[in-house]
């Protein structure tokens, strides 16, 4: 997996950033989601790299990153942490400005970094997500009972990390299938590793408590953003499952789009086949949607350098 790539671990203020990257031409920055690992972007960042730099990193807490102590009020797996880490790495390996695709949780990273970093962010693309007070504010039965990570991992500790340690395989399992993506698709190899990465008692915790900061103080800094008018200026791209919530459960408000809209000035994207998993379930065409999209900033990567 991920030829051509190096790995490496970098070290931060508070925490350390497992990485790997390859390729040539404008950096990319690939964020994965629950409950995967840098691992989901395996065949999209080979495919990528002939024309982008391509890092494809863990999240902190998450697969080999660090997982620094919490807080009684989560900040510390706020997505405006977890923002605040990837442009640290971006500068570490050299470069000042950069284009970032999430999926799923690194998606909301992804339109933090947008928010926060303004600056360092030219182009975001989100998969499977609307903003997450967005998310919030509309929750009803069909967010509880599909993605039920929302409401079990954000309960207070210890509950959701003595249940996803009792079973992790399950975990990964009901994920898979339950949001809509076919079991096979995913080789041993893949999900094995995403299991392991559930084993491990202090980056249990660490996901719960990114849970518990999404529905707490991820929800405040989002609130606070619309309330002062501060909106993402970069081009942004959404892309979700046909086959998924997203499609439907907004459709009367006009979908995903119409929501992003009232989140950024500079907004396209449309449904992809698959389930919620469509970026290893459909790699080719998820990649080539996000080659499109992040083309006009090729050749431009050495303006980008930090010098």
């Amino acid at each position: 997996m991920f030829a051509g790539f190096r790995a490496t671990s970098l070290q931060l203020d508070d925490t350390t950033i497992f990485a790997r990257v390859g390729g040539t031409g404008p950096p990319l920055l690939l964020l994965h989601g629950f409950p995967e690992t840098h691992l989901m972007w395996k065949d999209i960042a080979v495919a990528l790299a002939p024309d982008f730099t391509v890092i494809a990193a863990d999240l902190r807490g998450y697969g080999q990153s660090g997982c620094p102590v919490s807080s009684a009020d989560h900040s510390p797996y706020a997505k405006r942490a977890m923002a605040g880490d990837m442009v640290q790495v971006m500068k570490q390996l050299g470069f000042k400005q950069f284009m970032v695709a999430g999926h799923d949780r690194g998606g909301r990273v992804a339109y933090r970094l947008a928010l926060d970093h303004p600056d360092e962010i030219s182009k975001i693309a989100v998969l499977d997500v609307i903003p997450t007070a967005a998310a919030w504010d509309r929750a009803d039965a069909r967010l509880a009972l599909g993605f039920w990570p929302w409401s079990l991992l954000a309960q207070p500790e210890p509950l959701p990390e003595r249940l996803i340690g009792a079973a992790p395989d399950a975990i990964v399992d009901n994920a898979i299938v339950q949001w809509g993506s076919p079991a096979e698709m995913f080789s041993t190899e893949v999900r094995d590793a995403y299991v392991e990465a559930l084993r491990d008692p202090v980056h249990i915790h660490a996901i719960c408590e990114e849970y518990r900061a999404a529905a707490t103080i991820d929800r405040e800094h989002d609130a606070a953003d619309q309330a002062n008018g501060r909106r993402i200026e970069c081009p942004l791209l959404a892309l979700w499952s046909s086959e998924g919530g997203l499609e439907t459960w907004y459709a009367r408000e006009g979908g995903p789009l119409a929501i992003w809209r009232k989140w950024a000035d500079r907004v396209e994207g449309r449904p992809v086949p698959g389930g919620h998993f469509f970026p290893e379930e459909h790699p080719h065409q998820t990649g080539a949607a996000l080659s499109k999209f992040f083309e006009d900033n090729r050749g431009n990567d050495a303006s980008n350098r930090v010098l």
